[in-house]
C-alpha cells in the first residue's frame, strides 16, 4: 500500500494523546478528562485503518465518518484541558492544530468518497 497521510498523521497523533495521557495521570492526578481524551484520541487513527480495509464504500464511509466524530470529540477534550489549565495555551495550541489538520484531511476524504460513491449511482 502506498504511503496514506491520514493514517500516519492519526498515528502520530495517537502518540502524542498517549503521552499527553501520562502527563495528566502522572502530573495533574487528573484521570477524568484523560480517559476520555485517550479513547477518542485513540480512537481517530483505529477506524481511520479499519477504513482501508473496509468491505465497501459504504463501509469505508462509515468507518471515516466514526473517525471523524472521534475528531471533534477529542478536539472537544483539547480545548477543555487549555481552559481548566490543565494544560497550557501552547501545548494545547500545537495538539489541536494536529487534530484540526485530520479533521480537515478527514473531511475531504469523505467528501471524495462520497462524491465518488454518487457518481456510481
Amino acid at each position: 500500500m502506498k504511503d496514506n497521510i491520514l493514517l500516519d498523521k492519526s498515528l502520530k497523533f495517537a502518540a502524542r494523546i498517549v503521552k499527553l495521557h501520562e502527563y495528566l495521570i502522572k502530573e495533574k492526578k487528573e484521570t477524568i478528562i484523560s480517559k476520555q481524551i485517550i479513547r477518542s484520541g485513540t480512537s481517530i487513527g483505529a477506524n481511520a485503518n479499519e477504513a482501508v480495509y473496509g468491505v465497501s464504500k459504504a463501509d469505508f464511509i462509515a468507518k471515516l465518518q466514526i473517525s471523524l466524530k472521534e475528531t471533534a470529540e477529542t478536539e472537544y477534550w483539547l480545548r477543555l484541558l487549555i481552559l481548566s489549565d490543565y494544560i497550557t495555551e501552547q501545548e494545547g495550541k500545537s495538539l489541536l492544530d494536529d487534530c484540526l489538520e485530520i479533521k480537515r484531511i478527514l473531511v475531504s476524504t469523505l467528501n471524495t468518497a462520497k462524491s465518488k460513491k454518487d457518481n456510481l449511482k
